[in-house]
């Protein structure tokens, strides 16, 4: 490396300073203003260092320091296959002799000076007879290049299988339902059987009826059989509104959660809201001969596919195969305007979200003549619809943009007038009907979701909804601005495997010294 020195006087000179190309800035600094009267032993270290310039070194095919690189890359390939033919003894020698030469290399660096023939003779020698002993056990190129391809293909199988086992039994813990979920439904349901006060104060508020159908105020639905869950949705809510009072919960759940949740929210009182509670199995219409999910579960492959335990060699992720895709508590969302017949507007919630900010904003939003009022899921890493659709399919490749921009389900706001006018359940139901041989898409509410609002969805601000938090990390200002936060993902808040660091966003809201919930060992 050269650096010239241009000096401005009378007249303008250039002077050419050689320096090693490893030169550090304090060093170049020297270069550029040398001492006046400069130590002989400086003089000496400046000397040395001009002496071993490294990239030099391994560029000079004749250098003893690029010829002991080479042999020790070389050598620690050999001690890998070595070790791979269980000859342990052999890669113990080649190891020992590594360390010889780096420590050789290592030296010449501290003194700044290259290596020599005479101080790397043995070791280069020593090496080299290892090397040649390498290739007579059959250690060459072509073996080294073949074994260790089997190695890759080896170790990529083992990979395999272990994400394989991952996704399974995480599936599977995501799917448990916690001893103290568990004991939580059945006092509760215990109770509401024990004590016919409990049946009695849940059926005496006459003014419930009306708030039900009053389009003057703000109307949710959580369709979901957790009951633990449901609590923090409606106890966020209502901690964070401007206005609990005029805030309506509309809960459906199914026959074996029905009475617990009942009882749940009729001992407890989350700062004036109402909540009415229904279960689907009351919906007489929801039969099998007006619901495809219902009539899919008829059919015996169907049942064989989710139910049996049979398998198609692993085609499908194991999260897709989960029964819980047919449920209704699932479904019931195309069906709003049947469940709800004399609402106008309506957020709908899944039951893992927590609610930070007042909502009442959304019931003010104009949706624009369409139906679906969500936040859009396209941007960074999340995805569009050829992510969730099969394309292949022409079906589908005719009627979808792959491009188009998907959303998320978890907070939406359904404008039930339009629903009603443009027959969206029948665009469901079509589609639905449609996937009965499951190729336009594999499983869940999203695809189909997708399908049937195409067109008819109205993007929100991203903070109202912010997704992420039961699978990956969320920045914390996003987290801060955002109205309605999502644990969608395994790891839900309620179960061991949650993400510790967002656990306290979904607790604040649990009361874990309620009675009931120290009963059944919540903590």
């Amino acid at each position: 490396v050269y650096i010239y020195i241009i000096q401005e006087d009378n007249e303008k000179t250039k002077t050419r300073v050689q320096a090693p190309r490893q030169t550090t800035v304090f060093q170049f600094e020297k270069l550029l203003n040398p001492d006046p009267d400069p130590d002989p032993s400086c003089l000496r270290n400046d000397k040395a260092m001009e002496g071993l310039n490294v990239t030099a070194e391994m560029l000079n095919p004749d250098s003893i320091t690029r010829q002991l690189n080479d042999q020790i890359s070389l050598a620690k390939a050999f001690v890998v296959i070595a070790k791979e033919s269980n000859n342990l003894q052999f890669a113990w020698e080649l190891s020992a002799q590594i360390r010889n030469s780096q420590i050789l290399l290592s030296n010449a660096a501290l003194r700044r000076s290259p290596l020599t023939l005479r101080e790397s003779e043995t070791a280069v020698r020593d090496m080299a007879l290892l090397l040649f002993q390498a290739q007579q056990l059959h250690y060459d190129s072509s073996t080294m290049i073949m074994r260790l391809k089997a190695r890759i293909q080896d170790l990529e199988e083992q990979m395999s299988s272990v994400t394989d086992k991952s996704n399974k039994y995480g599936q599977i813990a995501a799917e448990e339902v916690p001893k103290s979920l568990y004991c939580l439904g059945v006092r509760l349901t215990t109770e509401w059987f024990k004590k016919p006060d409990l049946q009695k104060k849940f059926s005496r508020n006459g003014q419930i009826g009306m708030k039900l159908k009053d389009n003057n105020l703000y109307h949710f639905c959580v369709f979901s059989d957790n009951i633990l869950a449901t609590s923090v949705v409606i106890n966020s809510t209502a901690s964070n509104s401007l206005h609990p009072d005029r805030l309506v919960f509309h809960l459906v759940t199914d026959e074996v959660n029905y009475a617990a949740m009942k009882a749940w929210f009729t001992m407890n009182n989350f700062h004036g809201v109402t909540v009415d509670v229904q279960k689907f199995e009351d919906f007489t219409w929801l039969n099998a001969s007006y619901v495809p999910v219902l009539k899919q579960l008829q059919d015996s492959e169907t049942q064989s596919y989710y139910f049996s335990g049979s398998n198609d060699g692993g085609k499908t992720p194991i999260k897709f195969r989960n029964p819980k895709y047919l449920s209704m508590l699932n479904h019931l969302r195309f069906y709003i305007p049947e469940v709800f017949p004399s609402l106008k507007k309506l957020v709908f919630l899944d039951d893992d979200v927590v609610v930070q900010k007042d909502l009442s904003g959304l019931f003010a939003i104009d949706l624009k003549g369409n139906v679906n009022g969500a936040v859009e899921t396209c941007m960074e890493t999340f995805h569009r619809y050829h992510k969730y659709l099969n394309y292949s399919h022409p079906l589908i490749r005719s009627h979808f943009d792959p491009d188009a921009c998907g959303w998320a389900f978890g907070m939406n706001v359904f404008d039930l007038v339009e629903w009603r006018k443009r027959n969206v359940t029948g665009i469901y139901h079509y589609w639905q009907e449609k996937n009965v041989d499951r190729t336009l898409w594999k499983l869940g509410t999203l695809p189909p979701g997708l399908l049937t609002f195409y067109g008819l969805t109205e993007p929100l601000d991203p903070s109202w909804h912010v997704l992420g938090l039961g699978y990956t990390n969320v920045d914390s200002q996003v987290i801060e601005k955002g109205a309605v936060l999502h644990f969608n993902g395994n790891s839900k808040p309620w179960l061991k495997i949650a993400m510790e660091k967002y656990k306290p966003l979904w607790e604040k809201y649990v009361d874990f010294s309620h009675p009931m919930l120290e009963r059944c060992n919540f903590h």
